[in-house]
């Protein structure tokens, strides 16, 4: 199973190029059950990145354009009354596919947003009083610009901590970028190399990866001191703690290993905190929080 997920790391980097730290990280955070918010400049691929990642994981894909008129409706879905049966129907909206892309998502109005928190937490919508399960499995990959660009509302940091991890896909390097332009015309063709069931396995197999007390303790002390210190705009959530965890298992598994070791933990730490400790601060400051809580801490001494 793990060389399946390292042929598609591999597969997945034949269309975004020069990103095998970031493809790796999508991928863990999908074994990990979590989902994925994409942060960078528009343009950069953060579109070609999930549309990979379903077509190569086997995943129904449906991209939502997030705008500043978008309702919640638009995306739930809305009760239509059907005067054949005097009945209302329900009519699912674009969120009820196993991939769904949140493109742009900074752009709609907060109520839009929040929308989402429901599907994201319990993998159901509530329409009049009545839930819906989601399918399963059901990944949300939100996309957003940078604050400082027109037209964008904070995310605020409930919805910031449903995200597992956050990444940015940065601009490509010289050859990536040369290979980009030759090749601009070829259409995104990805064989399914990971079915739905490999994929559930899979997941089941990462939380059976062994995470000893030492270990244990290393990721408790970076969590606890970002609670105690001043250092940070936000401390990090139980539900961090159990986001570092499950990644740091996923880093593992995706590793051939069935423990997980500090490097697991420290490859994993930015991607999963970065974006929960600074919050509202998020994009607006240069320096790494993450990264300094990680140099507070020693994993030997844990």
């Amino acid at each position: 199973m793990r060389s399946d997920i390292r042929q598609c790391i591999d597969k997945i980097g034949n269309i975004v190029r020069g990103k095998h730290t970031q493809i790796e990280l999508s991928l863990i955070c999908i074994l990990a059950n979590g989902h994925l918010l994409l942060e960078d400049l528009p343009g950069m691929g953060k579109t070609t990145l999930s549309q990979a990642l379903a077509a190569t994981l086997g995943l129904n894909y449906s991209r939502i354009q997030f705008t500043s008129d978008l309702l919640p409706a638009d995306m739930l879905g809305v009760n239509i009354y059907d005067q054949k049966n005097n009945a209302f129907s329900f009519h699912p909206g674009p969120i009820f596919h196993q991939l769904v892309l949140a493109d742009e998502i900074n752009r709609a109005s907060p109520k839009t947003q929040s929308a989402l928190l429901e599907a994201m937490a319990e993998r159901q919508v509530t329409i009049d009083g009545e839930s819906y399960k989601l399918p399963e499995p059901f990944f949300v990959i939100a996309s957003q610009n940078p604050l400082h660009q027109s037209g964008t509302h904070p995310l605020p940091e409930s919805q910031l901590d449903r995200f597992q991890m956050q990444i940015s896909l940065g601009y490509p390097d010289f050859e990536s970028e040369k290979h980009m332009l030759l090749n601009q015309d070829s259409p995104l063709i990805l064989d399914t190399l990971l079915p739905i069931e490999t994929l559930s396995v899979m997941q089941q197999t990462v939380t059976k990866v062994v995470v000893s007390d030492a270990v244990l303790n290393y990721l408790l002390k970076l969590v606890r001191l970002s609670r105690e210190s001043s250092d940070f705009p936000n401390a990090l959530s139980p539900r961090a703690t159990k986001a570092i965890f499950r990644c740091a298992q996923a880093c593992a598994f995706i590793n051939r290993r069935d423990f997980v070791t500090p490097e697991d933990i420290q490859f994993v730490f930015p991607s999963v905190t970065e974006h929960r400790l600074r919050g509202q601060l998020y994009s607006q400051t240069g320096s790494s929080y993450s990264e300094h809580l990680l140099q507070q801490v020693d994993p030997l001494a844990a």
